[in-house]
Order: structure tokens, then C-alpha cells, then sequence
């Protein structure tokens, strides 16, 4: 009977052993792992609170023009040491949570002991005046940051975040983020440290 299938040219599938079937699903299993944890990190904890390698650290060098058409000078990294506590906002007129919290920064561009600057980034330039034309200019200098380097510089994930550098020009705290009414007691509370020595 054997020699009757050989003859007619059929054959039995090889088998796997039975231990490397497991191993089939390993690189499927390892990546939904890796998918749910990511998942899980991404929504947990507070995106305010993103850490900055630059706390504590000299602002970055950088030089920007002013906005185009704007009465406002341009921002470069030598105006945040000038021994006054300064709260740089990096925004765009394209960015809507900007337009929310920019009643904010107009309440705290009244505030003598701080002064507001802005990084307006990757905007048109006749965009950003009729944004600040709208809204009001809560900004003492304004850097038009076109191509975006100078927000790489600074660790922009995206617009607006805002940072808080002290009179001797270091980086004190970073927000990521729009400012929001419930959050302003507690930046406040970094202007107020950032006027003392470094911690």
C-alpha cells in the first residue's frame, strides 16, 4: 500500500515540531506590548508638566527679526537677561487653544515685576497682526521664529507653551499648553520663584 502512494507522486506536508509554534506569535505578542504601554503612558499624568532639559540652564542662543509690519523689536536670547523676570510665549494665530489663553497673558503683561515677550512661530506675518490686532498685544518684543528652529532650540513639542525665565536669563519652568484660569495661581507661583537666585 505504501508503494502505491509513492507511485502516484502524493506526499504528507512537513510538520512543525510543536514547540516552535509559540514562537510565531512572539514578535505579534512583544508588539502589542510595546502598543499598550505606549498607550497607557500617553494618557497618563498632567502634559503641563513635561519635563525641559533646559530648567535650570542658560536660554538657548538664538536672534530673531521682528514680525513683519509689527512696531515691536525682534527677541533675541540676550533680552531675557536683563535682570527683570521674563515669561517667553511661544504661540501662532493658526493655534486655536492660543486665542484661549491669550486673555490670560494680556492680564499678565499688566503685571510690572514680569515682562511678556513672543515667539511667533511658523506664522504669516500679516496673520499674527490681525491676531494681535483682535485680541490685544500682550507682548514687549515679538520674534518671528519662520522656519522653526528657534522653537527646536527651545524643545517646542507644539504651539503654545509657555516658559518662565529669570532675571539672569536661565530657564526656570516650562508649560506645555494653553494657560488656563485654574492653572494661573500656580504660574504665577513660578514668576514669584524665578525672581530669587537659581535653585
Amino acid at each position: 500500500m505504501s508503494d502505491s502512494i509513492e507511485a502516484s507522486g502524493a506526499s504528507t506536508p512537513p510538520t512543525q515540531p510543536r514547540g516552535m509554534r509559540p514562537l510565531l506569535f512572539l514578535p505579534v505578542a512583544i508588539f502589542l506590548a510595546v502598543a499598550a504601554l505606549f498607550a497607557v503612558r500617553l494618557g497618563s499624568g498632567d502634559p503641563s508638566r513635561v519635563p525641559s532639559v533646559l530648567i535650570g540652564r542658560p536660554a538657548p542662543s538664538f536672534a530673531l527679526p521682528p514680525l513683519e509690519g509689527s512696531p515691536l523689536p525682534g527677541l533675541s536670547s540676550a533680552d531675557l537677561a536683563k535682570g527683570q523676570v521674563t515669561v517667553l510665549n511661544v504661540w501662532a494665530s493658526w493655534c486655536a487653544p492660543c486665542r484661549i489663553e491669550h486673555p490670560l497673558l494680556m492680564e499678565l503683561a499688566r503685571d510690572p515685576a514680569v515682562k511678556v515677550v513672543g515667539l511667533n512661530y511658523k506664522d504669516r506675518p500679516d496673520a499674527a497682526q490681525r491676531f494681535l490686532a483682535t485680541l490685544g498685544n500682550p507682548f514687549s518684543a515679538l520674534g518671528a521664529d519662520e522656519n522653526g528652529r528657534a522653537a527646536i532650540e527651545w524643545g517646542v513639542y507644539g504651539v503654545p507653551e509657555t516658559f518662565v525665565v529669570g532675571p539672569d536669563g536661565t530657564v526656570r519652568h516650562k508649560h506645555v499648553g494653553p494657560l488656563t484660569p485654574e492653572g494661573m495661581a500656580d504660574f504665577r507661583a513660578k514668576i514669584r520663584a524665578a525672581s530669587g537666585p537659581p535653585r
